[in-house]
């Protein structure tokens, strides 16, 4: 059975794209999180599609970016899914792990998304030695600037570096960087609507 899963950031955007997408994919149920950040930890409605899906079962989306909060979490995701005998179609990027040659395109995409991670890895270790070499102080500066800031926020949602290793590269406390990412952050909108839920499309004329 094909399972699809929806998402949306915020109450002011629709969830009709995707759904209709999902239901021309086939889908004989969906998953929703309305009004849940790309970066968000809990989602209930792709957490119910996760338990739901059963062997030989395939999971479709819309497009990469509705599921995964990294690259990273994406492939670790379908790589789960794969252990449990599940597919995974991303409709956009024509993304089909149920062929041989979707499973190829995202053995790469996991050897991409290591070599990414190791080079940035490499050119953070790198840019301190310079900076010491340079007699820079790379110690706690007073205010971090708007740059580290965002570099920071972009380095721990791809799960590069944990946000306490983010600030002892910065020279700051886990705290000082908190703060400046929580200042830095645009207030999240309220969620309008129900956040997770459970649908049968109508097929057919079956609800």
């Amino acid at each position: 059975m094909k399972i699809g899963y929806a998402r949306i950031s915020t109450g002011d955007q629709s969830l009709d794209l995707q759904h209709d997408a999902l239901i021309r994919a086939g889908c004989e149920l969906l998953f929703e999180d309305s009004g849940v950040s790309g970066t968000a930890t809990k989602r209930p409605g792709l957490d119910k599609a996760l338990a739901r899906l059963g062997s030989g079962d395939v999971l479709v989306v819309w497009r990469l970016d509705r599921l995964g909060r990294s690259q990273r979490h994406l492939i670790e995701l379908v790589h789960q899914l794969g252990e449990r005998q599940v597919g995974f179609i991303s409709l956009t990027e024509a993304i089909d792990t149920t062929s041989p040659g979707g499973k190829l395109v995202f053995r790469l995409m996991g050897a991409l998304a290591e070599y990414e991670h190791s080079m940035i890895r490499e050119r953070v270790v790198a840019g301190i030695a310079a900076a010491k070499h340079r007699g820079k102080h790379i110690g706690r500066p007073r205010k971090l600037t708007p740059e580290q800031i965002e570099h920071a926020r972009k380095v721990i949602e791809e799960g590069l570096q944990t946000p306490a290793g983010m600030a002892a590269l910065l020279g700051v406390d886990h705290s000082t960087l908190w703060r400046a990412l929580r200042a830095a952050k645009p207030p999240a909108p309220a969620v309008r609507g129900r956040q997770a839920a459970e649908r049968r499309p109508m097929v057919a004329g079956v609800r």
